[in-house]
């Protein structure tokens, strides 16, 4: 399973696999042709609110990245098709509009994502 991360804006190549679109948000300018989308899970997005809290402020992405784990934590429907999509495709591509490439939600959800559907079992 590869899991991999992406701004929405860069051209979609083979090699992204499965491309979804884990914005709640329509990314602005993007036509639907062009953004090359195999899914769309607004639902597995922060939520509105927490979304505008952040601000994508450098300063506040540790809590972010801590109350949207939360979030994720709550949300098993989207995360267990996820789950299921990351079992399925050998190549999955998470796009996300910010401009970003260190501070959005995708690095938080790829990296929780490789935890719910990869745990570490002890030896």
């Amino acid at each position: 399973m590869g899991i991999g991360i992406k701004r929405i804006y860069d051209e979609p190549v083979p090699e992204d696999g499965y491309r979804i679109l884990v914005d709640r948000l329509w990314p602005r300018g993007m036509r639907k042709e062009r953004a090359a989308l195999d899914m769309w899970m607004k639902d597995i997005a922060p939520s509105s609110e927490l979304r505008r809290w952040f601000g994508h402020d450098p300063e506040r992405f540790d809590d972010f990245a801590r109350r949207y784990r939360s979030e994720l934590d709550v949300n098993k429907t989207a995360v267990e098709e996820l789950a299921r999509l990351l079992l399925e495709q050998r190549t999955v591509t998470l796009l996300y509009a910010a401009k970003s490439p260190i501070y959005n939600h995708a690095v938080v959800l790829r990296d929780y994502m490789r935890e719910y559907a990869m745990p570490v079992t002890p030896c």
